[in-house]
C-alpha cells in the first residue's frame, strides 16, 4: 500500500463525522422519506450510525487487502438493506442518497489534494478515483441484490401465510370439519391446499371433511385435478370427503378430464349437504 494511500485512508477515517454531517446537510424535505430533512430525530441518529458503516466500507477499499472491503460490503448491505425494507424505502431513494454521499467524498478528497498539492501526482488522483468510484458501484449492486432478496423473502412469507389462511379447516364437531375455499383458485394455491389439508385433517382428527367451493370465483381444469387428488389422499388416510358448491362448468371439465367423482359425495350447497348428513344447521 503506497504511503499516500495510507495518508488518504487515515485522513478519511478522521473525517468520518464531517462526511456524515455534510451528507445529512444535503437533505431536503421529502414526504414519507427517511432521508427527509423533517424526519424524526431518531431516524437521523439511525442514518448517522448507518452512514458511519457506509463510510468505513468505502474507505476500506483503499486498503491492500480486498477481503476486508468484501467483508465490510456484505455486512453493510445486510444491515442497510434490511433497514430499508422494514421502512418501506424504495430502492431508488437509497441509490440517490448514496450518489449524494459520493459527491461528499470527492469534496473531502479534493480538500486532501489541495493540502498535499506538492506530493500528489495525477496518477495518484486517478487511482483514487478508480478505487473509490468502483467501491460505490459495487455497494450499489450489492445493496440492490440484498434488498431484492429481503423483498422476495418477505413476499414469500406473506404469500405462504395468505395461502395457509385461505384454506382453513373449521371444525363443526369433534370429527367433522369444513374447508370453505374463497376467491380465485390458481394452480399454486391448489398445490398448497393438496399439501396442507390432509395434514391438518390428521392433526385435527377429522373423519369427515366438507370442501366447499361455492365461494370460488375462478377455477380451471388443472385445479380440478388437484381437488380430485385431495379427495383421493383423504380417502387413503381414512377421511371421508364431501364436495359442495361445485359449479356446472367445473363438473363438466372434470368429466372431460376423466375424473371419476362417483365415489365422492357432491352437493350443490353446503347447507344441503349438512341436511343430508343429518347435521343440524341453523335456519
Amino acid at each position: 500500500m503506497k504511503q499516500l494511500d495510507v495518508r488518504l485512508y487515515e485522513y478519511l477515517l478522521a473525517k468520518l463525522p464531517e462526511i456524515t454531517t455534510s451528507w445529512l446537510a444535503m437533505r431536503i424535505i421529502e414526504k414519507d422519506s427517511i432521508y427527509s430533512l423533517s424526519a424524526h430525530p431518531e431516524m437521523e441518529e439511525t442514518l448517522r450510525e448507518q452512514n458511519r458503516l457506509t463510510n468505513l466500507t468505502i474507505i476500506s477499499s483503499l486498503l491492500d487487502d480486498p477481503e476486508i472491503f468484501e467483508k465490510n460490503k456484505k455486512k453493510w448491505a445486510a444491515v442497510v438493506a434490511l433497514s430499508r425494507v422494514n421502512s418501506n424505502t424504495p430502492i431508488e431513494e437509497v441509490i440517490e442518497a448514496l450518489s449524494k454521499l459520493r459527491l461528499t467524498y470527492w469534496q473531502i478528497i479534493n480538500d486532501f489534494k489541495l493540502a498535499n498539492i506538492d506530493d500528489i501526482k495525477l496518477e495518484d488522483y486517478m487511482r483514487w478515483s478508480e478505487t473509490i468510484n468502483s467501491a460505490f458501484d459495487q455497494i450499489y449492486i450489492n445493496f440492490a441484490e440484498t434488498y431484492n432478496e429481503y423483498i422476495n423473502s418477505k413476499f414469500d412469507i406473506q404469500q405462504s401465510l395468505i395461502n395457509e389462511l385461505s384454506s382453513p379447516i373449521i371444525k363443526i364437531t369433534d370429527k367433522i370439519g369444513v374447508v370453505p375455499l374463497i376467491g380465485d383458485m390458481d394452480e399454486l394455491r391448489a398445490r398448497i391446499m393438496l399439501e396442507s389439508i390432509p395434514e391438518r385433517s390428521l392433526e385435527s382428527d377429522i373423519e369427515h371433511l366438507f370442501i366447499d367451493l361455492s365461494g370460488v370465483t375462478v377455477i380451471d381444469t388443472l385445479v380440478a385435478q388437484k381437488i380430485f387428488q385431495v379427495t383421493k389422499v383423504l380417502s387413503l388416510l381414512g377421511t371421508r370427503c364431501t364436495i359442495t358448491g361445485i359449479l356446472p362448468a367445473i363438473a363438466q371439465a372434470s368429466t372431460e378430464l376423466g375424473l371419476d367423482f362417483t365415489n365422492i359425495q357432491t352437493f350443490s350447497s353446503l347447507q344441503l349437504a349438512f341436511s343430508k348428513e343429518f347435521i343440524i344447521v341453523e335456519q
